[in-house]
C-alpha cells in the first residue's frame, strides 16, 4: 500500500469486524457431510480459538505488521486441513488480507505461492482428487480481489479526508487573515489618533494651555473608549471554534516551523470547560517540540475505547530526558482536575500521552 493503514475498516467500522466472521461457516460444512469422529471435532473446533486472535490482531495491524498474523492464519488453515477440509475458509481470510495490506505485484506472488501450498497441501495429504486445491485456488483468486476493492476504498476515503483536511486548514488560515484585517482596521487609525492626542495634549500642558489639553484629552478618552467598544463587537463575533480548529491551528503551526505532520483519529467531542484545558495542554507540548526538540516530524493522534479518550503528541527528536518544569506541570494540574493523566516515552521516540476519562 502507499500508505500505512492501521486497519481495514476506520474505527467507526471497527466494531463490526465481527461480521465477516460469518464467513466461517463454510469451516463446518464437513462436519455435516463426512463423518468425523469426534476428537476431530473438537480438535479443528479448538483451532478456532487462535484463529480468531490473529484474524483480529490482522484486522488490526499496520502494512509492516501484516505479516505476522497473515503467516499464523496461513500456519493454522495448514496445520488443521490434515482433520478439516473446511480449512478452505481460513486460507481465504489469509487470502483477503494479502489482498488488502499488499501492493499488487506482491499480494498476486504471495497468492501464487498460497494457492501452490494448497496443491502441495493436495498431494501430500492423498485426496483423491485436485477439487479441494482448484476450488480453493477460486476462493482465494476471489477473496484476494476483495481485499485489493477495499484497500482502494480506505485510500481513496484517506485522500478524501487529507482533502478536507487542507480545505479546513486554508479556510482556518483566511479567518486568521480576516481577524488580523479587521483589528488592523480598528486600531491603526484609533492608536494613530490616540498617539497625536496624547502628544498634542502634552504640547499644551508644556504651554500652560489647560482648557485645550482638557479638550484633548476628553478627546483621547472618547477615542479610547470607541475603540474598545469596536474590540468588543469585533471579538463578541469571533465564535469559539473548538478543540478541532485548535489542533489544526497547532499543526499548521507546526509545519511553519519546518516538520512534517500527521493527524490521525477522530478528534473527540469534548465540554467546553475540559477542551479550554486540552487546548492549552496541547498548545504547551507543542510548543515545547519547536523549542526543546528538534524533531523533523510529528505526529497527534486521537484514540477511543469506552472508559477513555487517549491523545498521543509523538515526534523523532531523541531528548536523553524531560525537564518537569512548570509547563509540564501545569499540564498536570489541568489534567488532574479531570481524572485525567500525563505520561511520556522516550525509548524509542518522543511519546507523550493525554489519558482522559470518558465524559458521563
Amino acid at each position: 500500500m502507499a500508505q500505512d493503514i492501521p486497519n481495514p475498516a476506520s474505527k467507526t467500522e471497527d466494531k463490526y469486524a465481527w461480521v465477516y466472521l460469518i464467513n466461517l461457516v463454510f469451516y463446518f460444512i464437513p462436519y455435516f457431510i463426512i463423518d468425523m469422529p469426534l476428537w476431530q471435532i473438537l480438535l479443528s473446533l479448538a483451532a478456532l480459538i487462535p484463529f480468531v486472535y490473529c484474524y483480529y490482531w490482522a484486522y488490526r495491524s499496520t502494512s509492516s505488521q501484516a505479516h505476522l498474523p497473515i503467516l499464523a492464519i496461513i500456519t493454522i488453515a495448514i496445520a488443521v486441513t490434515p482433520i478439516n477440509t473446511g480449512s478452505l475458509s481460513l486460507f481465504t481470510f489469509a487470502g483477503f488480507f494479502i489482498g488488502f495490506f499488499y501492493p499488487l505485484r506482491k499480494a498476486v506472488l504471495c497468492i501464487a505461492a498460497l494457492i501452490a501450498t494448497l496443491f502441495l497441501l493436495n498431494m501430500s495429504l492423498n485426496f483423491d482428487h485436485y477439487y479441494w486445491a482448484i476450488y480453493g485456488a477460486a476462493l482465494l483468486a476471489g477473496v484476494s480481489l476483495f481485499g485489493v476493492v477495499e484497500r482502494n476504498r480506505i485510500e481513496n476515503k484517506c485522500k478524501q479526508q487529507k482533502s478536507q483536511d487542507e480545505i479546513h486548514q486554508l479556510a482556518t488560515m483566511l479567518e486568521r487573515e480576516r481577524i488580523a484585517r479587521d483589528l488592523h482596521d480598528i486600531m491603526g487609525h484609533s492608536l494613530s489618533s490616540i498617539s497625536l492626542k496624547a502628544e498634542l495634549a502634552e504640547k499644551l500642558l508644556a504651554k500652560d494651555d489647560i482648557e485645550q489639553a482638557k479638550l484633548q484629552l476628553a478627546e483621547l478618552n472618547s477615542i479610547a473608549r470607541d475603540s474598545l467598544s469596536q474590540i468588543r463587537q469585533t471579538v463578541s463575533g469571533y465564535k469559539h471554534k473548538g478543540l478541532v480548529a485548535s489542533v489544526t491551528g497547532l499543526c499548521q503551526t507546526l509545519r511553519d516551523k519546518g516538520l512534517s505532520v500527521t493527524l490521525e483519529g477522530e478528534i473527540p467531542s469534548l465540554s467546553p470547560e475540559l477542551e479550554t484545558h486540552l487546548i492549552l495542554s496541547l498548545t504547551e507540548l507543542c510548543n515545547n517540540i519547536i523549542r526543546h526538540s528538534q524533531a523533523q516530524e510529528c505526529s497527534l493522534r486521537f484514540s477511543q475505547n469506552k472508559q477513555q479518550t487517549i491523545i498521543q503528541i509523538t515526534d523523532n527528536g531523541q531528548p536523553d530526558s524531560v525537564n518537569q518544569g512548570n509547563g509540564l506541570n501545569g499540564i498536570r494540574e489541568r489534567l488532574q482536575q479531570f481524572q485525567g493523566t500525563l505520561t511520556w516515552d522516550l525509548s524509542q521516540q518522543c511519546q507523550f500521552t493525554i489519558t482522559l476519562p470518558q465524559q458521563g
